[in-house]
């Protein structure tokens, strides 16, 4: 492709694919959790990860990679938080202000897969990239919301931090009646 006159030559380019058939990896994450209704507290008491990624051509690999994105899932489920003032100024900037997971705040995983060969391709694989990055803040999101469905609770924002879960188990409460 010719630079239009006057402009200077730099990086372009143009592709176009058709893709007869698409491939679709596919998998079930549960998170099992218990909440202090004291504090808010929500601790993932167990977590299991069944996916389908075709043929599976390195499983350490696929399993650190999964392991890998449910962790920034539950980070992003239950505590990563970007807080700004009314200006639009950044207040959780540094990591002495966003929290991220840490190894003591992840579960023990049950990682596993299940080869369901992809018929796209000669070997028969699909991606594995963001499994787990996926599904994980849904799963324990979920979990959180069965935790307290007899409370009333149907939905609560992420980060579901102890606050925002004390908050709604207070708010759902029913007063005890006075004799």
């Amino acid at each position: 492709m010719t630079p239009p006159e006057g402009a200077e030559p730099g990086l372009d380019a143009e592709a176009m694919a058709k893709i007869d058939a698409w491939t679709f990896p596919n998998g079930c994450h549960i998170a099992e959790v218990e909440i202090d209704p004291e504090t808010g507290t929500t601790r993932i008491v167990n977590y299991v990860a069944v996916d389908d990624f075709g043929v599976v051509l390195n499983p350490m690999l696929v399993a650190g990679q999964v392991h890998g994105g449910v962790v920034q899932g539950l980070g992003q489920a239950l505590m990563e938080h970007a807080v700004y003032d009314e200006g639009g100024q950044l207040l959780s900037g540094s990591f002495m202000d966003y929290a991220m997971p840490h190894a003591a705040d992840m579960p023990s995983m049950h990682v596993s897969t299940v080869e369901v060969p992809c018929k796209n391709n000669p070997m028969g694989v699909k991606g594995c990239g963001e499994a787990g990055s996926v599904a994980s803040p849904a799963a324990v999101i979920n979990a959180i919301i069965d935790a307290l469905a007899d409370l009333g609770v149907r939905h609560i924002d992420m980060p579901a931090t102890p606050q925002k879960v004390w908050r709604a188990i207070q708010e759902h409460q029913q007063p005890i009646a006075a004799e």
